[in-house]
């Protein structure tokens, strides 16, 4: 904890809003996008959603092939609990479905499920645009994922694949395909794994799959002393263009056109 806020302070210092960005490409993604500060009809889907979750007292038995749970001591968790402490913000999910509407992937991929609740921002941004983009969520853990699958069938999250798999196999599978086919994700949420290994391995097996227009997006990149400097591994990469820092998330492009330029933006 004493890490994370550390870390927020000197983000505060270094961080800067639309008025000091003189980038076309990432002022109006600022100003049409981030700081689009008006009611979303959507944004009550949203919180129904959560609110569904919220009031489910039921317990699952959580599988976690991630980093761990700096709130959880038990791998028998409230599904409502779970929903409270370690799902996207409300804030978050209504950016997420700003961030989806304003670039319009047709393809999309995250890995990390949990119960939905990014998914279903994901599969909500599409859909207001009539596209329903298709929708690729990952899950290791078989309960979880079961009951985010009911979940997102009951609000009608149809344009939603959900797999049950560990995060690499699955990424390895793609690469091993991509000798022989072609397969691109127009935007990628990356959730699933707080630790530098893993996220540098899902980072480097999706490389192929970039176009010039690709986002993706990792979360949590300030969680630990590790998960910085994966981040700034990945600020250094020569294919990634321009980075956005905005504490919570970590936003890659890789626009050939662009000079590598990175923001630290309060958003």
């Amino acid at each position: 904890m004493l890490f994370q806020i550390k870390s927020y302070l000197k983000f505060l210092w270094n961080s800067k809003n639309e008025h000091a960005v003189h980038s076309p490409f990432i002022f109006n993604l600022l100003t049409k996008c981030f700081y689009d500060k008006k009611t979303k009809p959507e944004y009550a889907i949203l919180k129904k959603y959560r609110k569904s979750l919220l009031e489910n007292k039921n317990f699952i038995e959580v599988t976690d092939f991630g980093a761990g749970s700096k709130v959880f001591k038990s791998n028998t968790r409230q599904i409502a609990k779970i929903a409270q402490t370690a799902g996207i913000s409300p804030k978050r999910a209504e950016l997420l479905f700003r961030v989806v509407r304003y670039f319009q992937p047709n393809t999309i991929l995250e890995i990390g499920t949990s119960l939905g609740l990014a998914t279903s921002a994901l599969a909500l941004g599409s859909q207001s645009l009539g596209t329903k983009a298709k929708v690729i969520t990952l899950e290791g853990c078989p309960q979880t994922a079961n009951h985010s699958q009911l979940q997102l069938q009951k609000f009608n999250f149809n344009n939603v694949n959900s797999v049950i798999t560990e995060f690499e196999k699955y990424l390895q599978e793609i690469k091993l395909r991509l000798k022989t086919e072609t397969e691109n994700f127009e935007l990628i949420y990356f959730d699933g794994n707080h630790s530098k290994k893993a996220t540098l391995a899902y980072f480097e097996l999706l490389l192929p799959t970039i176009t010039n227009d690709s986002v993706w997006i990792f979360d949590d990149i300030h969680w630990s002393a590790e998960m910085e400097e994966a981040w700034k591994m990945i600020k250094n990469h020569p294919k990634v263009k321009v980075t956005i820092d905005t504490f919570q998330w970590g936003f890659v492009f890789f626009r050939r056109e662009q000079e590598k330029e990175h923001f630290i933006i309060r958003a």
